[in-house]
């Protein structure tokens, strides 16, 4: 069973980050100024100790249950839902320069003609314009800062962000199987990856603030007049 960590009722700032990210979902496409939604997830590599069963007439593929821990990797995402596009990396580590270089990536080889960059993400510790400064010169680090605007999703609300609906997608349809090595995981998301937007795969996001005041009503503290 998943477990939710549940935000507490009449949060005053949970709300103002929630009317703040749905207010940027709702904004028209920008080609000068996209927004682009950004997540990560690790991956437990994992090994087959004894073969598995293929799939046959009247049999459904069988996997034994038994298995070896070969580490973990970590996958980031980012995902521009208006342009239907997303970008995945795959690296051995999660620290504050692996999370600064994707974000470099972004900006220089994703989106290398865009002087304002909208970044949604949670609120993790290494999220931060600090990590810049700890992987790059000041001056290169002030560049990506002055490119990104860095809009968080409020604590406990990670289902406001649509790349963690992408991570979902991308473990469901790619990664729900054992692979033992970050080479194969890597290969196995890139064709992901291209196989999705080659489709043009997009989210339909219809929550709207209006929508939170009535169906989360009680995350909203009393006021008076």
């Amino acid at each position: 069973m998943k477990g939710w960590v549940i935000p507490p009722s009449a949060n005053g700032q949970f709300v103002a980050d929630m009317e703040k990210v749905l207010d940027i979902y709702k904004r028209p496409y920008n080609e000068s100024n996209p927004v682009v939604c950004m997540d990560e997830s690790p991956k437990q590599m994992i090994r087959e100790t004894r073969p598995g069963l293929t799939m046959d007439k009247g049999r459904d593929a069988r996997m034994d249950y038994e298995y070896e821990r070969c580490g973990v990797c970590n996958i980031f995402m980012a995902n521009e839902p208006l342009a239907g596009k997303r970008e995945v990396k795959v690296t051995g580590q999660k620290t504050k320069g692996d999370w600064a270089e994707f974000i470099f990536y972004l900006a220089d080889e994703i989106y290398p003609d865009k002087k304002r960059i909208t970044l949604v993400m949670d609120n993790y510790n290494t999220h931060k314009t600090g990590s810049f400064y700890e992987r790059f010169a000041p001056e290169e680090a002030k560049r990506l800062s002055e490119i990104f605007e860095f809009v968080y999703t409020p604590v406990h609300g990670s289902w406001l962000n649509m790349a963690e609906i992408e991570l979902n997608v991308l473990m469901g349809q790619c990664l729900n199987r054992y692979l033992d090595n970050i080479d194969t995981i890597k290969s196995e998301v890139e064709a992901w990856q291209n196989a999705r937007n080659n489709k043009n795969s997009k989210i339909d996001w219809q929550f709207t603030t209006q929508d939170a005041r009535i169906k989360l009503k009680r995350l909203y503290p009393s006021y008076h007049e």
